[in-house]
């Protein structure tokens, strides 16, 4: 399945500049345009980025994994691991899913320099499987 972003993302999200090229329920593709939007005073790529492309691309999957069983997830652990100090550029990111249990989900992300190939950064990402709150316009009908 092929996701669009839903079209209440935040402006935080949104200023990460994630584009999700293909979504299900235990992989992630996509990347990001990181330039100096992204940087710190020392002109790279902040690691906070990184650490929330991790959430962005883990989360993405894991929704997709239980959004049938009326549920969505939240991180509750993200453990990103910046590898190389980049000043821009394309980004590709992928995420796997190692582990989708019943309650908690387990999630592999792996941000790469599209240019050369170069691991930038990787993180885990455990995820709690929820219900969806009920929303007021369902409670009225």
């Amino acid at each position: 399945m092929n996701a669009t972003p839903p079209a209440a993302v935040g402006s935080f999200v949104q200023a990460a500049g994630f584009v999700a090229e293909e979504v299900t329920a235990t992989w992630v593709r996509g990347h990001a345009d990181l330039g100096p939007d992204h940087h710190t005073d020392q002109g790279v790529v902040h690691g906070g980025l990184y650490a929330t492309l991790v959430e962005i691309a883990g989360g993405a999957g894991a929704n997709a994994a239980v959004a049938a069983r009326g549920e969505f997830a939240v991180g509750v652990h993200n453990a990103t691991d910046f590898l190389r100090a980049s000043t821009g550029g394309r980004a590709t990111v992928t995420a796997e899913a190692l582990h989708q249990g019943r309650s908690q989900q387990l999630w592999d992300v792996v941000i790469r320099d599209e240019a050369s190939g170069k691991v930038l950064a990787r993180g885990q990402l455990r995820v709690q499987n929820l219900p969806l709150p009920e929303r007021p316009e369902d409670a009225e009908a």
